[in-house]
């Protein structure tokens, strides 16, 4: 197995990095394996000679490892196409409104909220808060799944501050709360980022969403 493991130690030898491990391997071709196998032959101890059935063992072993480099370098060439396919899909998503449950940007233009109270409940609050965590606002809205014009007023009814908020919905029967949960609503899609093996959407006022955390999309 002279000449596997010469070619593995060559390679050992290269920085521990996949395009450095693939480059390494890719320049041990079938021609220099030939050139390698035959030097051994020809240097082989003529009392001792290297049984056929171990050349046969080493070009299998070549061709394993050969293949298993051209596999490996086409299935991050699929990984790569198929990243920018998924980017492209979402190019088509720039314009649209996303739906999502994710802080909001307020500046005084109406936010369409998408509430979904509790199925029991008579009474549906509207929570709001600052960067801080604060509530600024509390507000009765219809209980209904409907979509809903928040024009963004803290608890004495004047516009809030320019700024991100996180919106919370309550949802009580008769007087009694049960549940909280975040807040959907809709906003325009900016820009779409990739990277880090995941793909966020930037919506107005710079907030950014993961692609799988929206949950509907509409043309405005």
């Amino acid at each position: 197995m002279e000449v596997f493991q010469t070619l593995r130690n060559t390679s050992a030898t290269a920085p521990n990095t996949s395009s450095s491990a693939n480059s390494a391997l890719g320049t041990a071709d079938f021609e220099m394996f030939l050139k390698m196998l035959t030097a051994q032959m020809q240097n082989q101890d003529p009392l001792n000679p290297i049984d056929s059935a171990d050349y046969a063992v080493q070009l299998a072993t070549f061709s394993g490892v050969e293949q298993a480099v051209r596999t490996n370098q086409l299935l991050e060439a699929m990984q790569s196409q198929f990243g920018l396919l998924g980017m492209a899909q979402l190019a088509g998503w720039v314009g649209q409104e996303a739906r999502a449950a994710a802080p909001v940007f307020v500046d005084g233009t109406p936010v369409t909220l998408s509430p979904n109270p509790a199925a029991a409940a008579d009474r549906a609050v509207l929570v709001v808060k600052d960067g801080l965590g604060r509530v600024v606002a509390r507000e009765d809205i219809p209980v209904s799944a409907e979509p809903h014009q928040w024009v963004g007023r803290d608890a004495t009814g004047a516009p809030l501050p320019q700024g991100t908020y996180r919106l919370e919905l309550e949802s009580y029967y008769q007087g009694d709360l049960l549940t909280t949960a975040p807040v959907e609503y809709y906003a325009p899609i900016l820009e779409a980022r990739g990277g880090n093996g995941s793909t966020k959407l930037v919506l107005r006022g710079g907030i950014e969403v993961l692609a799988t955390d929206v949950t509907a999309l509409r043309v405005p």
